[in-house]
């Protein structure tokens, strides 16, 4: 498990998401309503928010275990935050 979550993997995984989120931010600010887009944002949210919390649970506990880079760490404190926002947009 730890060969597959290096710290390149988490960084790269944990921006995917966090861009994801901020996508959708947007789109919603801006109110941008296309067909296509609202289908791949049904389709992809659920599974992004699952992964949301999963690797920011994989990247406290490998920003524990191992030595970790600053990208890393700022990619985990970004998730952190989109994870907050995500998470208190439902309540």
């Amino acid at each position: 498990m730890n060969k597959l979550l290096t710290n390149r993997n988490l960084t790269i995984i944990n921006f995917v998401i966090v861009t994801y989120f901020g996508l959708i931010y947007l789109l919603n600010f801006y109110k941008i309503d296309f067909v296509i887009i609202g289908v791949f944002r049904e389709m992809l949210t659920i599974p992004f928010l699952l992964a949301q919390i999963v690797f920011l649970v994989l990247g406290i506990i490998h920003l524990i275990k191992n030595k970790t880079h600053f990208l890393t760490v700022i990619s985990i404190i970004g998730l952190a935050i989109s994870a907050f926002y995500t998470i208190g947009w439902f309540f």
